[in-house]
């Protein structure tokens, strides 16, 4: 029987963007994907939902309560994390979207979004080490040299390795033009001297060695980003058999007691404490800020798909908890019985809120890996280069807006829950706790817009959005042309927040140059107004699919009937929100810049 804190991957969900909506045929034709069949798809999801609902899933209540802990420059995960890891491994789970060269297997990074989606739902905390040991992957993938390829990769591929990435400094958070952290050369590798705080992972017990890919400044470098390099520290050197050997100069000095992700170790990282941890320079000196957004960027991805996961969570611990709570009698409801509050007109309104965004995010997220298996593999240049550039504006509305809506829907989640939710025994607490970070790490909120408006939107003159923009607009005749009056009524909506969207993007477009502080000032409301316009553009295509299934006579009618109701109540209830952010986005800097700092 399921209770509250049972965790079902929504397979059927999955499938369906992946099939219907997407469409994997497409990935399976580019080269090195013909395994990656609708078969051989809902095989790997069908295990992954057992391994993350009969796993995963189970720890991490306890997890979250026993939190890790550190002792000596040690760090112990709570109680069968060590185990769930080794089966994890074990399983190739890791090696999933990896290449073959190095013991992957190859499959394409959109089937890899719906099995991390699967993982982050069950356990965030857990899920959080794979997901910096893939961005450790694709940078030493991009810039590592043939011998650090050949000696890293196999074993963080199959995920023997675990991988972090050490960035921020007490003095250097979003900054990095401040990171102080030393390397000064010695043969063939460098002396690591300084500290990183805030590192993922940095220290525990489920992996025999960890990679650390750290930033730091060689003697003569220049000041500022100029002067940033990056290094692999690991924390037992290679030995000639690729195995750990010599222990190196990096200790874990602490871990952070934080709001939530209790399971997973935020440490405090020494390098070079006696003498100096050794460093092997990766790609170029002085080219450190560019290798690490390779990984930055594999980040940011996986975190929008946090947002995404952990509202699902939330939102099947909602629906339970709905289902169970008997109270009062709903408005309009003429029987004699009591029923549960999931009948309720404003539960029904809440878990509706729920269900709409997370059916968005999904489609939204799973859209942007779809393009980035296409700008790596399509024949075509002219093809990898346009999903290239739909990845590029993709990445921080999918980081930004999934993980603010998480947000959102991780504490209506509690609400419908009432006082209960309040109480950390339901476990719908921990949700919203874990959910707080998503919006902070990997770049916050206000840095993936301002990349919005500046990289993504001013720099190519608006090109990659208008072109975005034009293909939503071309559903509208789509939408028109549906028999079905609840498919039709989606247009206006969509219509209304794509032309808001069109207008706030001219806007940038025009002012950036000239004023970035006014466009900077808007630029958080501009980003929410493109994944709110995005996700309803999506819901409408889901809607056609729904109804096209539904004329085709499918048996499953109360599963695309639920798809036509979920996306009118987002055109409704939910794209209203992108029309009314676009005074915010053309008012500017006119009161954030009238109000001096001092007066704050």
């Amino acid at each position: 029987m399921a209770t509250m804190t049972d965790y079902n991957a929504p397979t059927r969900d999955m499938k369906f963007v992946m099939q219907e909506l997407l469409g994997i045929e497409p990935i399976a034709r580019l080269p090195g994907f013909d395994e990656a069949t609708p078969g051989l798809v809902d095989a790997v999801l069908e295990e992954a939902a057992r391994f993350a609902g009969g796993v995963l899933a189970p720890l991490n209540q306890p997890g979250d309560r026993a939190g890790s802990q550190w002792h000596d420059g040690a760090v112990t995960t709570p109680d069968g994390f060590a185990d769930a890891y080794r089966q994890y491994v074990d399983a190739g789970w890791n090696a999933l979207p990896c290449p073959p060269d190095y013991d992957g297997q190859g499959l394409p990074e959109f089937v890899a979004t719906a099995t991390q989606e699967m993982w982050q739902s069950a356990n965030m905390s857990f899920a959080l080490c794979p997901l910096l040991t893939a961005g450790a992957i694709e940078a030493l993938l991009s810039h590592g040299s043939e011998q650090q390829k050949a000696t890293y990769l196999p074993k963080l591929v199959t995920g023997q390795w675990t991988g972090t990435m050490n960035l921020t400094e007490p003095q250097a958070g979003s900054d990095l033009a401040a990171v102080r952290c030393r390397a000064a050369p010695e043969g063939d590798h460098y002396r690591i001297q300084g500290q990183k705080i805030y590192i993922t992972w940095g220290e525990h017990d489920c992996a025999e060695n960890i990679v650390h890919l750290v930033l730091a400044r060689t003697p003569d470098a220049p000041a500022g980003v100029k002067g940033i390099s990056l290094f692999i520290v690991p924390k037992f050197l290679p030995d000639a058999d690729g195995n750990p050997g010599e222990r190196n100069d990096v200790r874990c000095v602490s871990i952070e007691d934080k709001i939530g992700i209790h399971a997973s170790p935020t440490c405090t990282m020494s390098y070079g404490d006696n003498g100096g941890a050794v460093g092997y320079l990766v790609g170029e000196e002085g080219k450190g800020l560019a290798h690490m957004f390779t990984m930055m960027n594999e980040a940011r991805h996986k975190v929008g798909v946090q947002g995404l996961a952990i509202a699902e969570r939330a939102y099947q611990q909602a629906r339970w908890y709905a289902g169970e709570r008997v109270q009062g009698t709903p408005a309009g409801y003429s029987g004699s019985d009591k029923v549960s509050i999931l009948h309720h007109p404003d539960v029904k309104r809440m878990m509706l809120t729920m269900r709409s965004q997370i059916e968005a995010m999904r489609a939204l997220s799973y859209s942007a890996s779809w393009s980035m298996d296409m700008s790596r593999r399509h024949p075509d240049a002219d093809e990898r280069a346009r999903h290239q550039a739909r990845v590029d504006l993709l990445i921080p509305i999918v980081k930004g807006w999934c993980t603010e809506v998480g947000q959102e829907l991780t504490s209506i989640g509690i609400q419908v829950h009432g006082g209960m939710g309040y109480v950390e025994e339901t476990g719908a607490a921990q949700h919203y706790r874990d959910a707080r970070i998503t919006t902070i790490y990997e770049g916050t909120t206000g840095i993936q817009a301002n990349d919005l408006i500046g990289r993504k939107t001013h720099r190519d003159g608006g090109e990659a959005m208008q072109t975005l923009l034009t293909e939503m607009a071309g559903l509208a005749a789509e939408l028109d042309a549906s028999a079905d009056s609840g498919v039709r009524a989606i247009r206006e909506p969509l219509d209304t927040g794509i032309q808001a969207l069109r207008e706030a993007a001219n806007s940038v477009v025009r002012t950036h140059g000239e004023n970035p502080g006014a466009t900077a000032a808007g630029a958080v409301p501009y980003l929410m107004m493109a994944g709110y316009v995005c996700g309803g553009a999506l819901l409408a295509r889901s809607a056609l699919v729904a109804r096209a299934a539904l004329d085709q006579g499918s048996p499953e009618k109360e599963f695309y009937e639920a798809k036509l109701v979920t996306a009118r109540f987002y055109a409704q209830h939910i794209l209203p929100r992108a029309p009314a952010l676009l005074p915010a986005v053309l008012a500017g800097d006119d009161a954030v810049g009238a109000m001096p700092a001092e007066w704050l």
